[in-house]
């Protein structure tokens, strides 16, 4: 099922909880529901308020996956470099070619993710001035079916300025975090 990513931009952390809970009122889940703000100390005191996890702020994933995607090249060049010199026909063999290969891989992933800690979020740097501003961030990720909800819920909220679309969550994820939610207040 493919989701869709709704951002909003508001000042007004008190209206933003009102949105979010009459969003989960009318069926939508809130591991669906975010909020991005570089407030956090008042973001914290609105504790209804979903919040962005800190790890998801830094451009982590995105950043390793990308050192991973080097890496597996790399990896494969290390043991084609092997064979073809004709390493590989040694006493040694394989073993050491392929352990330098899965250190190649390692390493790239780990500089991948060591670089993504130090940005921001690939998908929030466009709201950089916004957050500067005192702003903050609100998106959903959404089911095709669940558009209408977020129209309607949307026109009793003249301060949230609608500000795009982006690239959602998998749904899998956030069908795992339901699940999860449910297990603990179960």
């Amino acid at each position: 099922m493919k989701m869709h990513r709704h951002y909003m931009i508001s000042d007004d952390l008190d209206d933003l909880e009102a949105l979010e809970r009459q969003l989960e009122a009318a069926g939508i889940s809130t591991p669906q529901i975010h909020v991005l703000s570089n407030d956090d100390a008042e973001l914290a005191r609105h504790t209804h308020l979903h919040e962005v996890q800190s790890f998801m702020k830094s451009d982590l994933v995105h950043s390793t996956t990308r050192g991973a995607l080097i890496g597996v090249p790399a990896a494969i060049l290390v043991l084609v470099v092997a064979y073809f010199a004709g390493w590989t026909q040694t006493a040694a063999g394989w073993i050491p070619f392929v352990f330098l290969a899965i250190i190649v891989l390692g390493f790239c992933t780990w500089e991948g993710g060591l670089a993504g800690i130090q940005r921001p979020n690939h998908n929030f740097t466009r709201f950089a001035q916004a957050l500067k501003e005192g702003k903050h961030v609100f998106f959903v990720d959404l089911e095709p079916g669940q558009e209408a909800v977020l129209e309607k819920v949307l026109g009793a909220h003249a301060r949230v300025e609608p500000a795009g679309t982006g690239q959602p969550v998998q749904h899998w994820i956030v069908s795992l975090q339901q699940k999860l939610g449910t297990m603990r207040h179960a």
